[in-house]
C-alpha cells in the first residue's frame, strides 16, 4: 500500500504543482506585456491547480504515516515549507494575480514584486523536492 500512496503522491505533485509553478512564473511577464487573455488563462491555471494540489500533502502525509516517518526532521521541514508555499500562493500570489487580472492593481512595481514572490514560491518547492529525495537521516529504504 505504501508504494501506491507514494506513487499517487508523486503523480499529484507532478500534475498539480508543476502547472502552478510554470503558470505563476509566466504571469508577471504576461502582465508586463499587458496580455489580458494570457493573464486570465494563467490565473485560472494557477487557481485550479492550486486546489488540485491539496492532494499532494494529503497523500504525502498518508505515505509518511505508512512509512512511519511522521516525526523525522526532514519530513517536518518539508511540511513546514509546503505550508509556507501554500500560504504564499493562496494569500499573496493568487490575490495579486486576481487584482492584476481585474485591473484593480496598477501600483508601480507590482509585477516585479509578484515575480519575486513567485520565485520564492518556486524555490520553496525546489527545497521540498530535494528534501523528499535526499531524506537526510532516513532509513526507510523506500
Amino acid at each position: 500500500m505504501t508504494k501506491v500512496l507514494l506513487s499517487i503522491h508523486v503523480l499529484a505533485a507532478i500534475v498539480a504543482v508543476g502547472p502552478v509553478t510554470v503558470a505563476a512564473s509566466m504571469f508577471p511577464a504576461a502582465a508586463r506585456r499587458g496580455d489580458a487573455g494570457a493573464l486570465r488563462l494563467l490565473h485560472r491555471i494557477c487557481t485550479v491547480y492550486a486546489v488540485i494540489g491539496v492532494a499532494v500533502p494529503v497523500f504525502g502525509l498518508a505515505t509518511a504515516s505508512s512509512l512511519g516517518v511522521l516525526g523525522d526532521a526532514w519530513l517536518l521541514a518539508s511540511i513546514a515549507l509546503t505550508a509556507a508555499a501554500a500560504a504564499l500562493l493562496g494569500l499573496v500570489v493568487l490575490p495579486r494575480q486576481r487584482r492584476l487580472v481585474n485591473g484593480t492593481d496598477e501600483a508601480a512595481g507590482t509585477t516585479a514584486r509578484l515575480g519575486m514572490l513567485t520565485g520564492v514560491f518556486n524555490l520553496l518547492w525546489v527545497v521540498v523536492v530535494v528534501l523528499m529525495i535526499v531524506r537526510p537521516g532516513s532509513t526507510t529504504g523506500a
